[in-house]
């Protein structure tokens, strides 16, 4: 009885992923199609599904199951591509679309050029569960939100206006006026945010004690001011290896707020920054940008920086000041972890001043 041999031919394989089933097609060293299939998306059957070929190239789009998907495959020794969705217009933009032709796209442009599709490197398993952590503390200050809107909102409709107060303390101070009863359901809906602020208090101490004992490095970061344990664990968690950047000035492209370039002749138009990248780490970055601009934000150089562009006016000039920290920020923030070197908001003192 003959036995199964491994394929070791080149090849380029495309998978196009769905929640149960996903399809592959397979081109040969030619570009023609060797086989077309049909697999269950679970660990098991894709293992074994691709144990057949060895090192093929695997073209994947980024999306919820590409993460365990690419290491899977990566601990196979295969070569994963996991492409740029922003990259592969062909697929989500052709006149006929089914999962077997968007697997058989993927594999050819795959083949014809990997850099194309602007490959994703996900994050190891570790920094994954780690940012998770934060992702349900997100989830959670989210509907704690939702819930205070949601009873303002009804308030104004009996005639009344909940006092303001900070989103931890909501409950208490709408009791402490009197209107617990003012609507059924509203002593319901205060017990929510309380068990929800509980939640998040929770967390935020499961953050402050992930960021000391297993990113020390967080500590570096957080010499800025406007940059808490929450932004510092979020921003380690995503970059995970400071050397991917060459320079520091890069980390403003990775988080996506660098203008957009159209350029065209002699034309340069002032576009909108890019929005690519992780869009968690760069609202949080954004928030520690109006807090440094803000009436509470220390005296430094980021600040005066913030300051000037305010004072040029125009429409868009808070918002252009706003992004232009935020990129600074994070920039500085990766020049802080790769260096070590101690934070100075108003610049490193002359060495006249530390000889005094």
């Amino acid at each position: 009885m003959r036995k199964a041999t491994t394929i070791r031919r080149r090849v380029t394989i495309g998978l196009d992923v769905s929640d149960r089933y996903s399809r592959v097609c397979v081109l040969d060293a030619r570009g023609r199609i060797e086989c077309e299939d049909r697999i269950r998306t679970t660990s098991d059957a894709v293992g074994t599904w691709f144990e057949r070929y060895a090192r093929a190239r695997v073209v994947l789009e980024v999306g919820p199951h590409s993460p365990w998907l690419s290491r899977l495959l990566a601990a196979q020794r295969h070569e994963v591509v996991v492409a740029n969705p922003r990259r592969v217009r062909l697929i989500a933009e052709a006149e006929r679309k089914s999962d077997r032709i968007d697997a058989e796209m993927l594999a050819r442009l795959g083949r014809a050029d990997p850099k194309l599709l602007r490959p994703i490197e996900h994050r190891g398993e570790a920094a994954q569960q780690h940012l998770a952590l934060l992702r349900v503390r997100e989830g959670l200050v989210r509907s704690r939100t939702r819930l205070i809107q949601c009873a303002r909102g009804l308030a104004k409709s009996f005639g009344v206006r909940l006092a303001a107060s900070s989103a931890p303390s909501f409950a208490k101070r709408v009791r402490e006026g009197g209107h617990e009863a003012l609507f059924p359901g509203l002593a319901a809906l205060l017990e929510q945010c309380e068990a929800l602020t509980a939640s998040i208090r929770q967390l935020d101490r499961e953050v402050e004690q992930l960021g000391r004992e297993r990113y020390p490095e967080t500590r570096l970061l957080r010499q800025v001011p406007s940059i808490g344990p929450i932004t510092s664990l979020a921003y380690v968690l995503t970059v995970e290896d400071p050397s991917r950047f060459a320079k520091s000035r890069s980390a403003g492209a990775y988080f996506g707020l660098t203008p957009r370039q159209r350029d065209s002749g002699e034309a340069r138009p002032e576009l909108a920054i890019t929005k690519r990248g992780d869009e968690f780490v760069r609202r949080l970055l954004i928030e520690a940008a109006h807090y440094t601009l803000g009436p509470f934000g220390p005296d430094s150089e980021l600040r005066r920086f913030g300051l000037r562009l305010l004072a040029q006016g125009g429409k868009r000039a808070k918002k252009r000041a706003v992004v232009a920290v935020a990129r600074k920020l994070a920039v500085l923030l990766h020049q802080l972890w790769v260096t070590g070197e101690v934070y100075h908001p108003l610049g490193a003192p002359s060495e006249e001043a530390q000889a005094a």
